[in-house]
């Protein structure tokens, strides 16, 4: 387990550490600011594709692979505002068959998760579209050069 101010970053359950606590923490910090929650206290976990489809069954009655849930924790000043679970083999999957880097897929999780904590949804076409932008400029902020092609998350 390593620990910053601000944010908790943790690799479980084959989750590799492809990407830096540093890297971890500045995306969690660019997607809370969007949110109009910077400084956000998160607790990002990275797994693998059993671990997690597991915590979508247990927790939202979903047994279908998932590529990020986030779980809301509360904002009481007591520990974490949230969680991120975070899928590595999925990512790795969607990156090979995208044509992206898996740094820049994995990131894009941790960024979608975020933005679901700080108040961005993706069910209606207008909601999504706002999360869209806040994702294209936090992976722009964080120097990932665009990608335009189609991605629906939860499908891979």
């Amino acid at each position: 387990m390593t620990e910053t101010p601000s944010t908790e970053v943790h690799w479980a359950n084959g989750g590799d550490a492809l990407l830096s606590e540093d890297a971890v923490c500045r995306a969690v910090e660019l997607a809370a600011a969007q949110g109009g929650r910077a400084g956000l206290a998160l607790s990002v976990v990275f797994v693998d594709d059993e671990h997690l489809t597991q915590l979508h069954a247990e927790h939202l009655d979903d047994r279908t692979e998932t590529d990020v849930i986030t779980f809301d924790l509360g904002d009481d000043g007591a520990g974490p505002a949230g969680e991120l679970y975070v899928s590595v083999d999925r990512a790795r999957r969607v990156a090979e068959r995208r044509g992206v880097e898996v740094e820049r897929e994995l990131t894009l999780y941790v960024v979608h998760g975020t933005l679901h904590l700080v108040g961005f949804d993706d069910h209606e076409d207008a909601e999504r579209a706002r999360m869209r932008a806040a994702e294209a400029l936090v992976l722009d902020a964080l120097g990932f050069p665009p990608d335009t092609s189609a991605h629906e998350f939860g499908v891979d």
